[in-house]
Order: structure tokens, then C-alpha cells, then sequence
């Protein structure tokens, strides 16, 4: 049953304080958004991944997770267990190493195994603080962490930091806060686990879309080199990254491409918080944009606004000057890009299957044939997939079940 279903603050208090009893030894506390179960002092000194707070978010039987995945277009026909999911509150650290707390969503299959593998799902470019999985009962990353857990896996999704119920603003595409983010929301998906008295195993099968594509290569990567000290990567199945970021956001930069405005700007304000792209913000955004983009950008506007906001393309958006600079990086900016044109620029121990669709107009098939590349370069077991003439938003959806049985070949 899902708890969200009852009328009225008492019923959902009730239910809370319910779960919280019988799992008061199974968990870090339990939070109904109006309270917290540490005080600051206890954050503060506590270590990375330790949990802050618990709230469940949804109790369905197989056919209830089928109805959803139905719903949100996903095949249901892997549905074997029904899934109970949880909003995780965690200790993790910003970019720059301070602490900070994220959230996640967990979700576990209702099944009397004690043993379970788990998958770290990695959503894909979200604006809206409110649109990841953890809070968002409709958000389509819901609905794959249901799938996942519905054939009998534990799942970690993290919402990344600044998303979700965690404080700030995302700092989009900046690779160490997606490694710490991820890696502590899966030790903290442990511990929740364990005080269940389930074990998950140390093989983690990651996968992600669009965004989640880069960081499905880099926390496989920091998991092989030994961040954690338990978990090394399973399989990884990143579906229509940006693998090559500097040809993606150059393509932005000549309108080549849908949203391409959007997914720019978003891009320019974060790299502005943290490398300092441009001074003021005329010097990036033609008047009179450059008086209202920097605070669309800050995780409390829904794409839609964004949408309706920005013009519908990168020249009506940028100065001249700051498309060139895009399309011709130098100094810092060249070297950050590079960084995250490299993600699958090592030789993984696990297997690599990448999905992407020849028809995706957002981020173009060459970005998996890039990273492909760089695979094969260095004898990687990999395999590139095309899921057919599709966009960018369905492309995971049919890419979801092929990942299920490249998983169920994971043993």
C-alpha cells in the first residue's frame, strides 16, 4: 500500500509514525518532511554516506508496479515482486569536498531474499529540483527504480546533489560531485539494507540515461579504483550519454539539435558557480536574458517555465563571442571538458553495454560511438546498441528492458 494514497496530515502521520516504530531498529529515523531525526552537530560529525532520515514512499504488489510501469511507458512483462521504496536522506560532500546531504531514492523487492544485487540507476538532466525519483511519485526514474527492484534487485537513485531534498543548487556535469554523491548514496543504501537484515553484493550493476550516461562511467571507474572499500562495479549500461561534451555542447552552440538553448544555458550558469566562465552575466547572455537566466537555473523552476523563459535558440540566447568561446574551448574550460570527453577512456573489469538510438535529436548517436571508441582503444568487453529511430525520452524506455536481461546475465 502506498501511504501517499491516505486523506489528511493525521492518516499520513499515523502511517509514519507506524513505519517508524517497527523499523525504529532498521533505520536511521523516519521524516515526514516537517522533521529531522539528527541534530546539526550529529551531521556535522558524522561520516559520508551515514543516514539522516527515512520516509517511505511507496508499498505496491507486482501488479500495482506493472500498472506503473505500464503507465509511464516502460514493459512490464519482467514484473516478478512487489517493491517497497524509500526516500533515504544521506551525508555526502559538495565539489569542493565540504559537507552537504543528498537524497536518494531505495527501493527493495518484496521477496524473502536476504542476498541481493544492487543497481545504482543515475537519472538524466533534470532542472527542477521536485522532478527526481525520490520525490516525485510520476518522475519516469521512478518508475525504472520500481522496475529494477520489481526483478528482484536492490536499487540506489540517487538524485544527485542540489536535487531532491538535498540543499543548494546542482552543480550539472561536475564529475567529482557525481562520483561522492553516487558511491555515498550506494553506502547508504547498504546500511538501510542491512538494518533489514538484507546484504547487498559487492558488485554493483550500474546504469544511466543521458546524463547518467557520462556518470555511469565514472563512478564504475572510481569504483574499480577502489573509492569504497566494498563495492566494485558489476555490468555497466550507460543509455544516450554526452560522452563527448565538448562536441555536444559546440553542437548546442550552432542550434544543431533540440532544447539546444536549454540544455546550454544550464550548461554555462553551473560552469559559471563553479569555474567562473564569464564575469557578468552580459558578457554570456544577449539583453535581456542576461538580466533573468541566472536565476531560472537555480532548481526551483520546472523545465516548462524554462522552456516558455529562453528563446528557442542558442543564437537569440548568447553573445556572438560567447558561442565562439563554446565552440572553440581554450585554457581551464578546454581542460574541463576534457575530462568529461573521457569518461570512457579506461579499460573497465566489467562489462559495458551501451544503449542509444540513431533517431535521438537531443544527443546524437556519435556521443556513444565515442565513447565506444575509446573502449575499444583500450580492449574493453563492450557492445553498442541501437535501439532505432527514436527520441531522446523514449529511448530509455526501450532500452530499459534489454538492460534488465543484460543484467539477469550478470551472475
Amino acid at each position: 500500500m502506498n501511504i501517499s494514497r491516505f486523506d489528511g496530515r493525521s492518516a499520513k502521520r499515523a502511517a509514519l509514525a507506524l513505519v517508524c516504530a517497527v523499523t525504529v531498529l532498521a533505520a536511521a529515523g523516519c521524516d515526514d518532511d516537517s522533521q529531522r531525526s539528527s541534530s546539526p552537530a550529529h551531521q556535522h560529525s558524522a561520516s559520508r554516506g551515514s543516514v539522516v532520515s527515512v520516509t517511505p514512499v511507496a508499498d505496491l504488489d507486482a501488479k500495482e508496479v506493472a500498472v506503473r510501469l505500464a503507465k509511464a511507458g516502460i514493459d512490464a512483462t519482467q514484473v516478478r515482486y512487489g517493491v517497497r521504496a524509500h526516500r533515504i536522506v544521506y551525508r555526502t560532500v559538495d565539489f569542493q569536498g565540504k559537507p552537504t546531504m543528498a537524497s536518494e531514492l531505495v527501493a527493495m523487492p518484496k521477496n524473502d531474499e536476504r542476498a541481493l544485487r544492487v543497481v545504482s540507476w543515475l537519472h538524466g538532466t533534470e532542472v527542477y529540483r521536485g522532478e527526481v525519483a525520490s520525490v516525485n511519485d510520476e518522475a519516469p526514474d521512478r518508475a525504472t527504480a520500481l522496475l529494477f527492484a520489481s526483478t528482484g534487485r536492490a536499487v540506489s537513485a540517487p538524485d544527485y546533489l542540489g536535487l531532491g531534498k538535498g540543499p543548494g543548487i546542482h552543480p550539472y556535469g561536475n564529475p567529482k560531485a557525481t562520483v561522492t554523491a553516487s558511491v555515498d548514496a550506494l553506502r547508504a543504501t547498504r546500511t538501510f539494507a542491512r538494518r533489514q537484515g538484507r546484504g547487498l553484493d559487492r558488485r554493483v550493476l550500474i546504469s544511466g540515461f543521458s546524463q547518467g550516461g557520462p556518470a555511469t562511467m565514472l563512478v564504475g571507474k572510481a569504483l574499480q579504483q577502489g573509492v569504497d572499500p566494498y563495492f566494485r562495479p558489476g555490468v555497466l549500461a550507460p543509455v544516450a550519454g554526452p560522452f563527448d561534451l565538448s562536441g555536444f555542447e559546440a553542437a548546442a552552440a550552432d542550434d544543431r539539435g533540440e532544447r539546444s538553448s536549454l540544455y546550454l544555458a544550464y550548461f554555462a550558469t553551473a560552469w559559471n558557480r563553479m569555474y567562473r566562465l564569464y564575469g557578468a552575466p552580459n558578457q554570456a547572455f544577449r539583453a535581456p536574458y542576461d538580466k533573468t537566466v541566472q536565476t531560472l537555473f537555480d532548481g526551483d523552476h520546472k523545465a516548462s517555465e524554462l522552456a516558455a523563459a529562453l528563446p528557442k535558440t542558442s543564437k537569440q540566447l548568447f553573445t556572438a563571442e560567447f558561442l565562439q568561446r563554446v565552440r572553440h574551448p581554450a585554457g581551464d574550460l578546454r581542460r574541463k571538458l576534457e575530462e568529461m570527453d573521457t569518461t570512457c577512456d579506461w579499460r573497465p573489469d566489467a562489462r559495458v553495454h551501451l544503449f542509444h538510438a540513431r533517431g535521438d535529436k537531443d544527443v546524437s548517436f556519435a556521443n556513444s560511438l565515442h565513447c565506444q571508441r575509446q573502449l575499444t582503444a583500450h580492449g574493453a568487453d563492450q557492445q553498442l546498441s541501437d535501439v532505432g529511430e527514436l527520441h531522446h525520452s523514449t529511448t530509455v524506455l526501450k532500452a530499459l528492458p534489454q538492460i534488465v536481461r543484460e543484467f539477469d546475465r550478470a551472475r
